[in-house]
């Protein structure tokens, strides 16, 4: 029999000092989607520092750090669009997938902006583990997509709380 492991998440407003951290975790995460896909505009991976700075900078949002253990796992991003709050980019280090850190994160972003009276995000629809896992957190898929590229597709999702 298995023993099932609680993991403790705790989320951490990211400073301009994180930006490095988190530029080179987010590229390590998005870097296999990146060779797969080829979606070079749209990839996280592809981003410069300066896009991190400002997702950090950002006074409509939080970029926070994913923290287990004291160990710093991901980060997400959270931007205030009004009635709606936009998650991107939401990334878990590839070592530390599939280990239920993006579902607890989700709650924990969801109860730390209670004001939210829905949240909204896109993703690459081919990767169904993503589109499982925003499926089963309760997100429903909108009629909006977006190709990127003839092996690409964006899906958008919304959830109303």
């Amino acid at each position: 029999m298995g023993v099932d492991i609680i993991l403790k998440i705790v989320l951490k407003k990211a400073t301009e000092e994180d930006a490095s951290l988190i530029f080179d975790m987010q590229q390590k995460a998005f870097r296999p989607l990146l060779a797969k896909y080829r979606d070079f505009d749209t990839n996280p991976a592809n981003e410069s520092i300066d896009k991190v700075i400002t997702r950090i900078k950002n006074t409509n949002g939080e970029f926070l750090k994913i923290v287990v253990d004291d160990i710093i796992v991901g980060a997400i991003c959270v931007v205030n669009k009004g009635s709606a709050h936009w998650i991107s980019p939401m990334f878990i280090l590839p070592e530390y997938q599939g280990k239920g850190i993006a579902q607890k994160t989700i709650i924990s972003v969801e109860e730390r902006f209670m004001e939210a009276t829905s949240w909204e995000l896109a993703t690459i629809l081919e990767e169904g583990r993503n589109c499982y896992l925003y499926e089963k957190m309760g997100y429903v898929k909108t009629s909006v997509t977006k190709e990127i590229n003839n092996h690409t597709t964006l899906i958008f999702y919304r959830k109303e709380i």
